[in-house]
């Protein structure tokens, strides 16, 4: 049996964390669909935060990326990165000076949230074609700040910073130039290349905005299998279910460009770089209003409707409702 790339279908992930049993008091949120972090009782008013996550997709600045994503999942739980440990896996035909280069990314990228490497592991593998970088990040976040993905409630407006699929324009553009060039001139590559920076897979400027800005009750950020993915996984963590307005889901041109040369549906591939927010729908104006003056761009895409035991995400769309579409393999893994 051949696995499809990318993250393991919910149901099956699911079953698995069923089977982790006997777990420590002191583990005040653990593993579940929807959750990306791990909360640790601390001694005194502080929690310990624990995020991992991996690069597989992505070759170029992969150092600097490992950094980013995990330090984004920290960032929807309201904390303050400190710890960060790297395993790095290497092909052996890897030059000495790319090494450097990660190397180089991986203390560039964690001096500019704050956080210290402490630790991790580097080992030359076989069978690799490329290299592989493994992230842990850990942090620290007051009690009364924890934010946690349950935390949507009923009547909550659904917030969106940015756009779809910030992060797969930059990949699409670094990983795939060659199959791009006949359709697109250098200046387009070399624009889209640039979302990787601006406007940017990070999005810790803009949770720390949010938060305070008005009181953000659950954070999320897409990444594999894109905002679709991403809004089902907030649903199942909230046990509640989203109806979204489409059309009030912006899209890059360069995006779309890239997704309908490849064929490739935007709202299901992968989307550093976009924050979801549930926020009470009293407060949602400001909160985008905050967002904005920052020169973030946010728009509410929808709201949390009624509590469910088995939720689901409705997308409305020239006046039909039904249930937004799923992916059981992020998009992009097409094209690898």
């Amino acid at each position: 049996m051949t696995l499809p790339l990318g993250k393991l279908p919910p149901d099956r992930l699911a079953q698995l964390l069923q089977q982790i049993a006997g777990r420590d008091p002191a583990v005040l949120l653990g593993p579940g669909v929807g959750r990306d972090c791990a909360v640790i009782d601390f001694p005194g008013d502080q929690l310990l935060i624990a995020k991992s996550d991996p690069i597989t997709f992505a070759t170029d600045e992969i150092g600097w990326y490992a950094v980013q994503v995990n330090a984004n999942d920290l960032a929807t739980t309201g904390a303050t990165p400190r710890w960060f440990l790297a395993t790095i896996l290497l092909p052996r035909s890897i030059e000495p000076d790319e090494i450097d280069r990660i190397f180089d990314q991986l203390r560039a990228a964690c001096a500019d949230i704050g956080a210290s490497i402490v630790g991790g592991h580097t080992e030359v593998t076989f069978d690799l074609a490329r290299p592989i970088v493994l992230g842990t990040l850990l942090g620290i976040v007051a009690r009364h700040r924890l934010i946690t993905p349950e935390g949507a409630r009923p009547g909550d407006a659904i917030i969106l910073t940015k756009r779809l699929a910030v992060e797969a324009t930059a990949i699409m553009a670094r990983e795939k130039a060659d199959a791009l060039r006949p359709a697109f001139d250098e200046a387009f590559l070399q624009r889209c290349r640039g979302f990787l920076r601006e406007p940017g897979i990070s999005v810790w400027r803009e949770a720390q905005i949010a938060t305070q800005a008005g009181h953000v009750h659950a954070m999320h950020d897409p990444t594999e299998g894109g905002v679709a993915t991403a809004l089902h996984e907030m649903a199942v963590a909230a046990q509640a279910d989203l109806h979204i307005d489409q059309r009030a889901v912006p899209i890059y041109p360069e995006t779309q460009a890239l997704c309908n040369y490849f064929g490739l549906d935007p709202w299901g591939v992968i989307a550093s770089g976009s924050l979801l927010l549930a926020v009470g729908a009293a407060e949602a104006d400001r909160v985008v209003e905050a967002l904005r003056r920052q020169a973030i761009e946010a728009n509410v895409i929808g709201r949390v409707i009624d509590p469910s035991d088995r939720p689901i995400v409705l997308a409305e769309i020239n006046g039909r409702v039904e249930p937004l579409r799923t992916f059981e393999r992020d998009e992009i893994a097409k094209l690898f």
